[in-house]
């Protein structure tokens, strides 16, 4: 017998990364990601400055294009922690509060990741064509 009020593991592994988003340093907009494969989690990333530089809550942003280019994005930050303690996510997943920019989408893809779920979409279409053809699983849980 199944608890109907228990969450679904997207949904957990969701709320985690609106969680970890309440450590981003960009207030432009907080974004949170986890890294998960057999519903255990690997990493996970926010969207804040240069590990030792400055952040931008603490000295404005540094636009570049109507963009802050100051902070290292949450999926980014997420893949580079997993690299600095040598943890493997081939074959993972990564919960996203928002849809990976089209640079994080191919980081992501390369890091070897099969499924990518987000909460909002986020900008860039380019990402539901090439996970296709790439057989990159993508659930949007804003429509859910």
């Amino acid at each position: 017998m199944t608890d109907s009020k228990r969450t679904s593991w997207d949904e957990y592994f969701m709320n985690i990364a609106r969680e970890v988003a309440t450590r981003a340093t960009c207030d432009r907009k907080h974004v949170g990601a986890v890294i998960v494969r057999d519903r255990c989690i690997l990493a996970t990333g926010y969207n804040g400055s240069v590990r030792g530089l400055e952040h931008c809550d603490e000295v404005g942003h540094m636009m570049e294009e109507g963009h802050c280019v100051r902070t290292i994005h949450a999926e980014a930050n997420a893949i580079i922690q997993a690299a600095r303690h040598g943890t493997s996510i081939e074959g993972a997943g990564i919960y996203i509060t928002a849809s990976p920019c089209w640079s994080c989408f191919r980081m992501i893809a390369n890091a070897g990741v099969l499924r990518i779920v987000f909460g909002e979409f986020y900008r860039d279409e380019r990402v539901y064509t090439h996970a296709g053809q790439l057989g990159i699983e993508l659930i949007d849980l804003s429509t859910t």
